[in-house]
């Protein structure tokens, strides 16, 4: 079968199951099966164990498992993070903390302290830390799971030397700290069937609910960051959309600098200061 036939069939198959990016699903999964990237999918025909490989790629994501699973990675900020179960898969949405990290404190060189409530895979405190080459920082994570993705992803990039993991609650977390990083779960739980399937079936339900009206993680986070944060330091807090307004209302101790939107234009960082 040509490389033409493989994608068409795949995509069909994974058409015919819903997913709504078939074509460009069938094309990475082909890709990562052959181990080339999509653009040198045409270099050369596959093998017969590439393209058995690829046939349990498609079989997988027709039973709708995402695509970051089954390769094994997911890119965040221009780099690659290992996830699957147990993890949550970064968000591109989610990079709007990196960029609003990056304008609240414009040099690049200022030795922070860092600290990433929830860590998950460890790609916001990763993200940062290559931001800021002189930053130390800390990730809280109490999932093992999601732990032993963090932990991967720090010795993927190098980072041992600059970033700690402690597997505990964020409620454990101790300060001071310049920067306070966090996408909390923030879906209220009554909305989590509705998600899809990838998400719903297959991504941590911790990483998601977040209570009945999906502010609970900011409930408690609100009174933690006076103590987290030293004098001036700054959080910077991944937000769902529609709960700006609510989000701001709990942390009144602070000042609210801004509400940072994403890259669609929906509100998606609350940014908030300790006053000097």
């Amino acid at each position: 079968m040509s490389i033409r036939d493989l994608l068409d069939d795949g995509a069909k198959r994974l058409s015919a199951a819903g997913v709504d990016s078939a074509r460009a699903d069938s094309r990475v999964l082909l890709a990562h099966a052959m181990g080339v990237s999509r653009e040198n999918l045409i270099a050369r025909q596959p093998s017969a164990d590439e393209v058995a490989l690829f046939e349990s790629f498609v079989v997988r994501r027709a039973a709708r498992e995402p695509v970051a699973y089954i390769r094994g990675t997911r890119e965040f900020w221009s780099l690659d993070f290992k996830v699957g179960p147990g993890v949550l898969v970064p968000r591109p949405e989610s990079e709007t903390l990196i960029e609003e990290a990056a304008a609240v404190i414009p040099d690049r060189n200022a030795a922070l302290s860092i600290a990433d409530l929830g860590v998950g895979s460890g790609a916001l405190l990763i993200a940062a830390l290559k931001e800021f080459p002189n930053a130390h920082g800390v990730g809280f994570e109490n999932s093992p799971n999601a732990f032993r993705y963090a932990e991967a992803n720090l010795a993927r990039h190098g980072l041992q030397a600059r970033g700690k993991l402690v597997a505990a609650n964020w409620t454990d977390a101790t300060g001071p700290f310049d920067l306070v990083l966090s996408n909390p779960p923030y879906i209220p739980a009554a909305d989590i069937e509705d998600l899809d399937p990838e998400v719903r079936l297959f991504e941590p339900r911790a990483a998601l609910d977040g209570g009945g009206d999906g502010l609970d993680a900011y409930r408690s986070m609100a009174g933690l960051m006076s103590r987290l944060l030293r004098p001036g330091g700054t959080a910077l807090l991944e937000l769902g959309q529609g709960q700006a307004k609510a989000v701001e209302l709990l942390f009144q101790d602070l000042a609210v600098v801004r509400v940072a939107p994403d890259l669609a234009g929906i509100p998606r960082v609350l940014v908030v200061q300790v006053p000097k």
